[in-house]
């Protein structure tokens, strides 16, 4: 599952010592596995052999240019939801031609740039937006490739913030208007139906809602094909990863077990779906974020306080919710591990950071080995919206980040400099 383990009491990145690189570059830091990349994408691929597939890594999840770099020279696309995004698939040497583009709110000059650059296809979200790309790349003399995302009114049991499959989530087109959307679609100039897409939401550890899914969209996909002629059909994200800590041991096994629980294997999803998939016979894009990057990476920071009182135990890192915000956002689980083993026993802590907020917590009330000031933590599936949802709250800078391979690294972030914080701000000449 990754590559992050301890040898010797000591925690490592494939063969480096975790401890080495926070010595080296500072903390925070967050550290990924250029191996743990290549293997889940690599598992996937094969999973979706059986039918004409593409992988598009939607790289929202993890968007620096060393792992994408990494996933494009395993043949990856990638699934993008900005123009920002699109420029920085091609800044990674990815394919802009292998990008699919989501999102509800794509401006004129995004639609523009994806235009130009010849993407695989948008992901169109409403009516007004498929009118809006018409107009674009009419104006350009272009056909645009598209997709109907369809909203399958499918419950995705996920956390309500990342589910977006059911009528109260704002993406896509009501199953039901469908047919008559793709009727309106075909009348406009300029558009070219390549596709119809779906996605359900994020964090998936069961099937069965994809099975779900692809069964409601079968027929629907059938009747679009035959009356549009359409060439692929995606089904959208949302694998999701393990985060607690008796399954994020990196044990291979989970991996070749059917009834793992907690974890969704490529095995379990490629039984279950490939069977209906090939029904459609057509080609099948899938487009995964946290399942590729989420183990691959760690977060890694220093202690530096330990801070005893009546009712708590309080562990004060240097990192904080602008580093890694989902345990506040979302109340997600991180699995914390000290990178030396120690025999001092555990003791119920509270991880925090130094940001003013109460909300500043990693965990509370869990059991942790003893620490004390000056040692370093790890926080482990950290690959996956960990930096990307990064800021530099309470004016702390971004954090650096590196990319391991084997016994090698290299920093493919340099740490933020503070006054880069605010270079871009200006005091107006009155107030001088």
């Amino acid at each position: 599952m990754h590559q992050f383990g301890y040898k010797r009491g000591r925690l490592y990145c494939e063969q480096v010592s975790v401890e080495a690189l926070a010595k080296a570059h500072g903390t925070p830091l967050f550290v990924y596995s250029q191996a743990t990349l290549e293997d889940h994408f690599q598992k996937l691929d094969d999973a979706l052999s059986p039918v004409d597939h593409l992988i598009c890594y939607a790289m929202k999840a993890n968007s620096n240019l060393g792992v994408m770099r990494t996933l494009a020279n395993q043949g990856s696309g990638f699934d993008i939801v900005s123009g920002g995004e699109l420029l920085r698939v091609i800044a990674a040497g990815g394919d802009a031609k292998k990008c699919t583009f989501a999102g509800v709110g794509k401006t004129e000059d995004e639609i523009e740039l994806a235009l130009r650059k010849r993407i695989y296809c948008f992901n169109v979200e409403s009516e007004p937006e498929l009118q809006r790309i018409s107009k674009v790349a009419g104006r350009l003399k272009k056909n645009a490739p598209i997709a109907i995302r369809v909203n399958p009114n499918v419950d995705a049991k996920t956390h309500a913030k990342i589910t977006t499959g059911t009528y109260e989530n704002k993406f896509g087109i009501p199953y039901e208007k469908i047919e008559s959307v793709y009727r309106k679609a075909a009348k406009l100039p300029n558009i070219w139906l390549r596709g119809v897409q779906m996605h359900i939401g994020s964090q998936l550890t069961s099937v069965q809602p994809f099975e779900d899914a692809v069964a409601k969209m079968i027929p629907l996909v059938q009747r679009l094909k035959k009356r549009h002629n359409l060439e692929f059909c995606s089904i959208g994200g949302g694998l999701g990863i393990v985060y607690e800590p008796a399954l994020a041991s990196g044990d291979e096994k989970w991996w070749k077990s059917k009834d793992a629980k907690g974890i969704l294997t490529p095995a379990e999803y490629s039984r279950r779906l490939i069977p209906l998939l090939k029904q459609l016979d057509m080609r099948i894009v899938i487009e995964p974020g946290r399942f590729i990057a989420g183990n691959a990476g760690v977060l890694v920071t220093r202690v530096e306080y330990v801070k005893k009182t009546a009712h708590k135990n309080f562990v004060i890192v240097d990192a904080a919710m602008n580093d890694l915000i989902r345990p506040a956002f979302y109340e997600s689980y991180h699995e914390i591990l000290p990178l030396k083993q120690g025999k001092g026993g555990k003791i119920s802590s509270d991880v925090v950071g130094p940001i003013c907020e109460s909300g500043d917590t990693f965990c509370k009330d869990r059991l942790l080995p003893r620490i004390k000031e000056g040692d370093y933590v790890g926080m482990l599936s950290s690959g996956a919206y960990g930096f990307v949802m990064a800021s530099t709250y309470n004016s702390r800078p971004l954090a650096a980040e590196v990319l391991v391979n084997g016994k090698t690294s290299a920093v493919v972030r340099k740490r933020q400099p503070v006054k880069e914080i605010w270079a871009g701000e200006h005091v107006p000449r009155w107030l001088k």
